[in-house]
């Protein structure tokens, strides 16, 4: 759907191209205002306990449990779109190499993206176990199935992600590109290059991905903390009554990148098994 701005654009366009060609004595858009383009808002990512949490919930005990299981690890271990999810191919895995091919993702350019032992596992149990159940001939080789044997409608598989994440208290916006975006800012803040995440995400341009590291407020307090040369100071014996009323003076940086995650519980199994219309 377009924008306002960019309806405005192509009619200033317009307008500027008849009056080249002389079918207008004037440009009547040569003086119009676009309005301002606010920049780009991403969703806030999970935290590791969340993430954890969202998987836990899609129980595999049964097919259907397991095959949303296999679907949502796939969807946070490669970072892949919800449309590149719904079309893959049993081709397309090679489990094998730890890889699996996007043909013709966003701006219909095939890609390879790794995909981790974790969801390895998952994939490998649901194709085995669950798969079978949802196939109806003749099998065309898509991956994940709703429970009648088609590809997801992308408002299905939207839906069903988003379930998860309410079944997890989850408020935060987004469905799969939630995922998709959690994914890509735990790479950056355990050190992955951006333009190493670029490759992964199927990025055309640099500055699309850049836009993950305006959220990585976590990264940027321990860099701030380990580069900033205040750290080196010594400490006044008793801090000033501002900074003391505000907040506590920054931790020494090598006790900031030190510090260790609490690892979240081991994942349990706490509902009931899902029913899904349709899936």
């Amino acid at each position: 759907m377009w924008s306002q701005h960019g309806r405005l654009v192509a009619v200033k366009g317009l307008f500027r191209w008849l009056t080249k060609q002389r079918a207008l004595p004037m440009n009547p858009a040569a003086e119009l205002e676009l309005p301002r383009v606010t920049a780009q808002r991403l969703p806030q990512p999970l935290t590791d306990a969340e993430i954890i949490d969202v998987l836990a919930h899609a129980e595999p005990t049964t097919p259907i449990g397991l095959r949303d299981r296999a679907l949502l690890e796939t969807g946070y271990s490669t970072g892949l779109r919800r449309m590149e999810l719904i079309r893959l191919r049993l081709y397309d895995l090679d489990l094998a190499r730890g890889v699996l091919v996007v043909r013709e993702g966003k701006g219909q350019k095939d890609r390879v993206v790794p995909i981790g032992e974790r969801a390895i596992a998952w994939v490998e149990k649901y194709l085995d176990e669950a798969r079978p159940d949802f196939v109806v001939e003749p099998d065309e080789g898509t991956v994940f199935l709703t429970r009648r044997g088609r590809p997801f409608h992308p408002n299905h598989l939207s839906r069903l992600t988003r379930d998860y994440l309410v079944a997890a208290g989850i408020a935060k916006r987004g469905a799969c590109h939630l995922l998709r975006h959690t994914m890509a800012t735990g790479m950056l803040e355990h050190g992955a290059d951006v333009r190493v995440i670029q490759e992964i995400l199927g990025h055309a341009r640099l500055t699309t991905t850049q836009l993950y590291t305006r959220v990585s407020i976590r990264l940027l307090k321990a860099v701030h903390t380990a580069t900033h040369p205040a750290a080196t100071l010594a400490r006044p014996a008793t801090p000033p009554a501002a900074v003391a009323a505000t907040e506590p003076l920054e931790a020494p940086a090598a006790s900031l990148l030190a510090a260790k995650e609490t690892a979240p519980p081991p994942y349990t199994q706490r509902h009931e098994d899902r029913t899904e219309s349709g899936a």
